[in-house]
């Protein structure tokens, strides 16, 4: 599947092209993005960065024409990093990355980034099962100890979800994003690996 996604887009009033079509919950596959994947990676990160702005400290308007060679690159796993999509039937309709926070002092840690599942598919335990995969895939990481993430403080049924997966809140940050003119705080949360036996398991 080929298409490009222009910020000509943005003024449209139609939804970006992204499959709806629900198939039944038992043929849902959850595996690492390649490249390949950079076309339907890059349609569900659009509508996400449109539908939910106070969800990302990114926007739009920003990567609405970043060119696919660019987010082939930022999908391609390695030993340290991956963006796990979740597929129903050929459709993606949920992602999720596992990134490297810094240098060699901060190698004990990854950060969960890009989290979003399409509107059609909630509510049904898909956000769970990316959380948990993401989670299993940072603990086979020689050293990895602990994942951190941030999340719109104002966003319940996200921090309830990130809490029933073992994150712990350790801080806000007030005035972290400004969107459409209004400040929104983040709060960042800690899950630590001990009890994934770090460094140990199976890759999802």
């Amino acid at each position: 599947m080929a298409f490009r996604v222009t910020c000509l887009q943005r003024a449209g009033a139609g939804q970006l092209n992204v499959p709806t079509n629900r198939v039944t919950h038992s043929t849902m596959l959850i595996r690492r993005l390649t490249p390949d994947d950079a076309a339907r990676f890059q349609e569900l990160r659009l509508q996400g960065l449109r539908e939910s702005p106070t969800a990302f400290s990114s926007s739009f308007e920003e990567e609405c024409d970043r060119p696919l060679e660019v987010v082939a690159g930022r999908i391609t796993p390695d030993a340290g990093r991956a963006v796990l999509g979740a597929f129903e039937g050929d459709a993606l309709v949920g992602q999720i990355g596992v990134g490297i926070d810094g240098g060699r002092k901060l190698a004990h840690k990854r950060i969960i980034w890009g989290m979003y599942v399409a509107p059609d598919h909630r509510g049904r335990g898909i956000g769970r099962r990316l959380v948990q995969q993401a989670l299993e895939f940072a603990a086979t990481i020689p050293g990895v100890r602990q994942v951190t993430l941030g999340v719109n403080a104002a966003n319940t049924a996200a921090r309830r979800l990130y809490e029933s997966a073992g994150f712990e809140a350790y801080g806000i940050e007030p005035a972290a994003l400004l969107v459409d003119g209004e400040l929104h705080d983040e709060m960042w949360m800690i899950r630590r690996l001990d009890g994934f036996g770090a460094g140990s398991g199976e890759t999802p």
